[in-house]
């Protein structure tokens, strides 16, 4: 099995730097067993961090993410998300406890702003202290917060990752949100690190690709995988693309690589606005 691979968060926990997303798993009870096996792979092989959210399949991502653990909860280090339409002082909490129902646990490893709405940041932060305090989530933190949103955020907030939507074709927040991020000691979590599948017939991913003997979709993970501070969690409907997934923790791509995709994907030279999908 190849090594794993961690990140460590600012509260000290270690969690891989490959996970598994879930976003649109969980709404076809036709595909519901082959999803299930898929996550148990996953976790077969490491992959322990998993991502879902109250908003994927309107919580049936979380109550296939509840069945896959089941009798391996400790294994587990898993990450859910509250809408921001649910991100008042109340809503938190309720919307918290209804994600931890559906995935049929006490507590949430990490819960996250799954991105900025109407309510003020600072309740929501206040929202996300109780829970903690409560024992209901470990840790908490955003997604799809550009700098300007983590400035605004308490002075005393414990944020433990921003998840953001990040690969070769969605290379914005190299430019300023990356070096911020950094100065807070936060890592960056990666969803949707192969763009849906989107960027895999580019010429120079395939070449890459073929230089090493490897898929586009494992060169486009190891690219995001090149950075200590990422985590990416990209998505696997079967055991046969989570094992496809996983092979991109042990693919190190050259200087010569590197250039190559730089020239086909150019880095920010200006700020962009944060894309979401």
């Amino acid at each position: 099995m190849t090594t794993a691979r961690t990140v460590t968060l600012p509260s000290g926990a270690t969690v891989p730097a490959l996970g598994q997303g879930t976003w649109r798993i969980g709404e076809d009870p036709a595909r519901r067993e082959g999803e299930l096996t898929a996550l148990r792979h996953g976790l077969d092989l490491g992959m322990t961090l998993i991502d879902t959210a109250e908003m994927y399949g309107s919580g049936g991502a979380e109550e296939l993410v509840g069945e896959a653990v089941r009798g391996r909860r400790d294994e587990v280090f898993l990450v859910s998300k509250v809408l921001p339409w649910h991100a008042d002082a109340r809503g938190t909490v309720d919307a918290c406890h209804a994600s931890q129902r559906r995935l049929g646990t006490d507590h949430i490893d990490l819960y996250l702003l799954h991105w900025r709405g109407e309510v003020p940041l600072a309740e929501t932060v206040e929202a996300f202290e109780g829970l903690v305090e409560e024992g209901s989530i470990g840790s908490w933190g955003v997604s799809n917060l550009d700098t300007g949103d983590l400035a605004e955020l308490p002075a005393h907030a414990r944020v433990q990752t921003d998840q953001v939507l990040y690969n070769l074709v969605r290379r914005g927040p190299e430019y300023d949100l990356f070096p911020r991020c950094r100065e807070l000691a936060v890592p960056l979590m990666a969803y949707s690190p192969v763009e849906q599948g989107r960027l895999l017939r580019h010429e120079a991913l395939r070449a890459v690709a073929a230089a090493h003997g490897a898929t586009p979709a494992q060169v486009a993970l190891a690219w995001v995988l090149r950075h200590d501070d990422v985590i990416a969690i990209p998505k696997a409907s079967s055991a046969e693309h989570v094992a496809e997934n996983h092979t991109a923790l042990s693919l190190r791509l050259t200087e010569d690589d590197l250039r190559v995709l730089d020239e086909a994907f150019p880095p920010p030279t200006e700020k962009q606005p944060l894309d979401i999908l």
